[in-house]
């Protein structure tokens, strides 16, 4: 479902140029949940950013669905991957009641019956009626990324990108969202690849993962292999420490 061959973000030339992401290679399956795991600065989140078609800059191949993508991209392939950004609050317009944000993709792709669209969409994420003509500065942070997530939901995608979901919000919240996650996979057959500098989070909801440090991929794992401390790239040893209580989620 996601095929990354050779990915290459620079910014720059000669002796200034800063590779952001460089030589990424990937394949995710359909209904996978794939993880990138690193510190900041590693380049994970610039990866997911070429694949949402965020950054025009990038180089190598991304194909999504068996389709290689281009730099201008069709409706349908924008419909077919929604991204879900780290900060809950900034990614919503603060003058925009919840049913305003929700209807705004559905009149953008023309998809008709968004009074619908939209309660159904604050059903699946866990957020009654009473939410949806609140302002995103009356919600709490998990409900304000219960909102980003149901934003994504509405186009109804196949492929999510998760930049951090859960980072911003409290320990407590953060399991909630990932339970959240987990299920909306199940239910909706969803593809996922998710991007956390934390091994638990990526643990929590992803199967298959990659360490990244300095824009390269050191290390491809599994949660099962960390999760019993077998590592083979001292940086992936080092964040298994940082990490100290890591388990399988």
């Amino acid at each position: 479902m996601i095929q990354l061959e050779s990915l290459t973000v620079s910014y720059g030339s000669g002796a200034v140029r800063i590779d952001a992401a460089r030589d990424v290679s990937i394949r995710v399956a359909e209904g996978e949940a794939f993880g990138l795991v690193g510190e900041s600065g590693s380049g994970k989140s610039t990866v997911l950013r070429a694949i949402a078609g965020l950054i025009p800059e990038a180089s190598g191949r991304i194909a999504l669905a068996g389709e290689t993508l281009g730099p201008k991209r069709t409706r349908a392939l924008r419909k077919l991957v929604q991204m879900v950004f780290q900060d809950p609050y900034g990614s919503l317009h603060p003058e925009q009641t919840v049913d305003q944000i929700l209807a705004e993709p559905v009149a953008i792709h023309r998809l008709g019956n968004a009074d619908r669209r939209v309660a159904q969409a604050l059903t699946e994420v866990g957020l009654g009626t009473e939410h949806r003509f609140r302002f995103p500065h009356q919600l709490s942070g998990g409900q304000r990324q219960r909102v980003a997530i149901a934003r994504a939901l509405i186009l109804e995608p196949r492929i999510l990108l998760l930049d951090e979901p859960t980072s911003a919000l409290d320990v407590s919240v953060q399991a909630e969202i990932l339970n959240l996650l987990t299920r909306l996979r199940r239910d909706h057959g969803l593809t996922m690849l998710m991007v956390s500098h934390d091994l638990a989070v990526i643990a929590h909801l992803c199967d298959q993962l990659a360490v990244m440090r300095g824009g390269e991929i050191v290390e491809r794992t599994t949660a099962d292999r960390l999760a019993v401390g077998e590592t083979e790239h001292p940086y992936t040893a080092e964040l298994l420490r940082s990490n100290e209580g890591f388990k399988r989620g």
